[in-house]
């Protein structure tokens, strides 16, 4: 899609005329200092679209609505956290923004462009990594690199020099001539984010990166990624909250298809998460039956929870194995720590801890998933309902990947089982470049 030199992108009905901003200042109204250029006050910083802008966003499979009217930008630099439990339209989100599924309603733009619409050049932009990463096994990782840089249509020197930087990159430098068969499943993650890289895109799309494996990995990957965002916008799609708390900068919630929150995670876990609760972990002795039932009626608490005493442990400590042992988390009002500490003292009990702890995303999440079903239930927010049969936007270009016939949130593509080595792109135009 064209764009003006100081202003917006060309829309399907012709050039969007530039912001009031952009447009030459008069002299009147814009005194400018002694000995500039004439033309140095005429103009305004040109206007940068955002990286990422869907409006309206829906997408339908049959009666189900995956997505729902989304609506969010996304600017430059800013690292981005995809969340929702499984069947929250996630993945269905991530696919129309790359331009794998069309909406059934809404637009997406990446860098100003529409995502149909100028396909080519969206695509060129994105490196994608989705939850199952199509790689070839019996390819070598220096030729998993060659291959995709053939369908970037890059000149060989290019490839070359991209495949080493990438390479060196995501830690695989030695690994270059192993099979993919041989590697594990984080090292496959790692390849797969070097392909994603491959083309140096300003844009970063990684889809459960961290799906299937083990802590050591998890912790590998999350470190990557938090390298990597400090060059480029990234959006990272997950269902394990305190990961995405580790490295995103803002956080947008999806819950039915809907996005049920947007902000920064503190910010979110302040307004919306409360103060925290109390956590109280003690040895309560002939107490030990009584204990819950004590602490409810203590003025100023507004729930209690019992969790297990093993994992109420601080960092490094070794759990405390004792009959009478047990742990609590409270919450209310007033100065809930003074009234329970004085509570203990007065039975005996010996206290291992006694603090507050600040509430996370993972509780934020439960409070607004257990909002939206109420509303829902009470009538209060309009259900997901079916839309009336729509047609795919218009667009030019043919998407890489047909619209399942299921109703059923789309599992990302996987490449044939048993594929012979290419030596020539088979579909410049597809986004497997970036996949």
């Amino acid at each position: 899609m064209a764009t003006g030199p100081h202003g917006p992108p060309a829309s399907c009905c012709g050039t969007v005329s530039p912001p009031l901003a952009c447009l030459p200042r008069s002299p009147a109204s814009s005194p400018r200092s002694p000995g500039s250029p004439r033309w140095a006050w005429q103009l305004d910083p040109p206007w940068i679209p955002p990286v990422i802008d869907a409006t309206d966003l829906t997408k339908c499979f049959g009666p189900l609505v995956a997505v729902n009217g989304l609506s969010f930008e996304i600017g430059r630099g800013e690292v981005v956290g995809l969340l929702g439990p499984n069947g929250a339209g996630k993945t269905t989100t991530l696919r129309m923004l790359t331009g794998y599924l069309p909406p059934s309603r809404g637009a997406v733009t990446i860098a100003g462009l529409d995502v149909l619409r100028s396909s080519l050049e969206v695509r060129r932009r994105i490196g994608y990594l989705p939850e199952s990463v199509p790689l070839y096994g019996e390819l070598r990782v220096g030729e998993m690199l060659e291959f995709h840089g053939q369908l970037h249509r890059m000149d060989r020197s290019r490839r070359r020099e991209r495949s080493a930087f990438v390479l060196e990159r995501v830690g695989l430098t030695e690994r270059r001539t192993q099979r993919i068969d041989n590697l594990s499943k984080g090292l496959r993650q790692r390849v797969g984010l070097a392909v994603a890289l491959l083309a140096d895109p300003e844009l970063l799309i990684l889809d459960e990166p961290t799906s299937g494996l083990d802590p050591l990995q998890r912790m590998e990957v999350r470190d990557l990624i938090r390298e990597l965002a400090r060059e480029r916008t990234v959006l990272v799609s997950s269902h394990i909250l305190p990961e995405v708390e580790a490295v995103c900068d803002r956080v947008l919630i999806l819950h039915r298809g809907r996005l049920a929150a947007d902000g920064r995670p503190a910010d979110l876990v302040r307004e919306l998460g409360g103060t925290g609760h109390l956590s109280l972990t003690a040895e309560l002795g002939p107490d030990t039956g009584q204990a819950a039932e004590l602490l409810r009626k203590l003025p100023g608490v507004a729930s209690l929870k019992v969790v297990d005493a093993s994992q109420a442990a601080n960092a490094g400590e070794e759990p405390i194995n004792h009959p009478s042992l047990r742990s609590f988390e409270l919450t209310g009002e007033g100065e809930l720590a003074a009234v329970v500490g004085e509570l203990a003292r007065d039975r005996s009990w010996v206290i291992h801890q006694l603090a507050w702890q600040r509430a996370t995303l993972e509780e934020l999440f439960a409070s607004i998933a257990l909002d939206m079903n109420e509303a829902l239930l009470d009538g209060m927010a309009p259900a997901v309902a079916p839309l009336a049969p729509l047609a795919p936007t218009a667009h030019t270009e043919p998407t890489a990947h047909t619209e399942p016939t299921t109703p059923t949130e789309p599992t990302a593509p996987t490449e044939p089982t048993t594929p012979t080595a290419p030596t020539t792109p088979t579909d410049p135009d597809a986004p497997g470049a970036d996949s």
